[in-house]
């Protein structure tokens, strides 16, 4: 697109689109990560929040009004978003944290996704726009909402679905569309999982192809992105007369293809759903190939998070390789290879770590508040295929080894999930430890 019509964009978008961002419930896939916080605070990369994706879309593609709805946990999240986002007070831009509340129409929990956004209608209409732009904050994947927004608007559509191709195989775990030649969807499956309802939802290839997509890969079905875009009237209308519908994938999507005009957007670029221990480790890890799938600085489009104004890390008579290295750091004889070692990480002489992400720290100390061990990583030990999560101490000559095969454990400073082995935020593990 040009500059001029990018403009343009920007002004429509900013103008008639506000974004509400789903903070997810209880996060039960991928705690312990999320037994302090909630799920959009989850550290990624070493020095963002899982919440600084969709937020960064929005910014990047002219949206800057924008609500982050959630209930469990939220005092981090609150705290990360109120201290990184913030507008020119001549502009009309928010990012407003909105948790669950007691209400005299309402005092329950929400129920659903689409529970969530009813129970929080009279917050939203605060805000005069056209169109809601409905979001996760739990998925890692960098979009121009802009042309999503326009091809909405030319189709005529009160619904469109961000949808993503996929394996047969993938199918099963997500919402799958069939989609007519025109881009309007016909049908609505939540997790198929019979050969004749795969049979039936799959994409002839030249559909595809009038999509912009050859499906030689053998993605063969459109999956939905949790990416909506509703006319605000049509949304309103429809959470207000039908209650008993509370989730957009299972209720509100499915039964308003009879009554409403849904259309599907195609996104063909990179997208993950981190929504488990295994999917957090496995898209951490391929952030340290060569060539990544996705980065967090592109030209024109960054990443946007915190800034926290830390001095450049220190590295001593270290070895690293094939590893991300966050600022506030301070590595003495380590070896490093493979991993994510966050902001204020302090690893000790001797240490061995491969194949894990450090998430570091969210302060300096000389010692855990509740024992005598320092904050880091101490002397000696030996960290591979784990998580170590925030302001974690961890004892001299420690063993922490996650493998394959390991049995499922949820102990007080330490979990194992997926036979990736997690220490968990605030831990203190003595020395000598041995876990897996």
């Amino acid at each position: 697109m040009s500059a001029a019509v990018l403009r343009g964009l920007d002004q429509r978008s900013s103008e008639q689109v506000v974004a509400i961002i789903l903070g997810g419930g209880r996060g039960t896939r991928l705690f312990p990560l999320t037994r302090e916080r909630a799920k959009p605070a989850v550290p990624l990369g070493g020095r963002y929040r899982l919440v600084d994706i969709p937020l960064s879309n929005c910014i990047n593609s002219g949206i800057n009004r924008i609500f982050v709805l959630t209930q469990f946990n939220s005092r981090s999240l609150h705290r990360h978003i109120n201290e990184t986002y913030k507008f020119d007070v001549f502009s009309r831009g928010f990012v407003e944290v909105l948790a669950a509340e007691q209400t005299m129409t309402s005092g329950d929990w929400f129920q659903g996704t689409a529970d969530a956004i009813r129970q929080n209608l009279w917050h939203l209409r605060s805000a005069d726009c056209d169109h809601y732009l409905i979001l996760s904050g739990d998925h890692l994947y960098r979009m121009d909402y802009r042309d999503f927004f326009l091809r909405h608007i030319d189709t005529g559509a009160d619904i469109s679905v961000s949808t993503i191709p996929v394996t047969r195989e993938a199918a099963k775990g997500f919402g799958i569309m069939k989609v007519e030649p025109n881009g309007l969807i016909s049908e609505f499956v939540e997790k198929p999982q019979t050969d004749e309802e795969l049979e039936h939802l799959k994409m002839p290839p030249q559909v595809m192809a009038d999509f912009g997509h050859e499906a030689h890969d053998g993605r063969e079905y459109l999956a939905s992105m949790g990416v909506y875009l509703f006319r605000r009237e049509v949304l309103k209308k429809l959470l207000e007369e039908r209650r008993e519908w509370i989730d957009f994938g299972k209720h509100v999507i499915p039964e308003s293809l009879a009554t409403h005009r849904v259309h599907t957007y195609l996104f063909n670029g990179f997208w993950e759903d981190i929504g488990t221990v295994q999917s957090f480790y496995d898209v951490s890890m391929r952030l340290l190939e060569a060539d990544p799938p996705f980065r967090f600085l592109e030209p024109g489009k960054p990443i946007y998070s915190r800034p926290r104004y830390l001095p450049g890390s220190t590295v001593g008579d270290a070895s690293i390789s094939a590893s991300l290295i966050c600022e506030g750091s301070n590595i003495e004889g380590a070896h490093i290879e493979h991993s994510i070692i966050g902001i204020r990480s302090i690893i000790g002489s001797g240490v061995h770590i491969k194949d894990s992400i450090m998430m570091g720290a969210d302060f300096y100390g000389d010692s855990h508040p509740e024992g005598n061990i320092p904050i880091g990583i101490a002397n000696n030990c030996v960290i591979e295929h784990a998580i170590v999560d925030k302001n974690a101490c961890i004892g001299e000559g420690c063993i922490i080894r996650g493998r394959e095969g390991l049995p499922r454990v949820v102990e007080d400073n330490y979990a194992i999930i997926d036979g990736i082995v997690i220490i968990l935020k605030n831990a203190s593990i003595p020395p000598g430890t041995v876990i897996g």
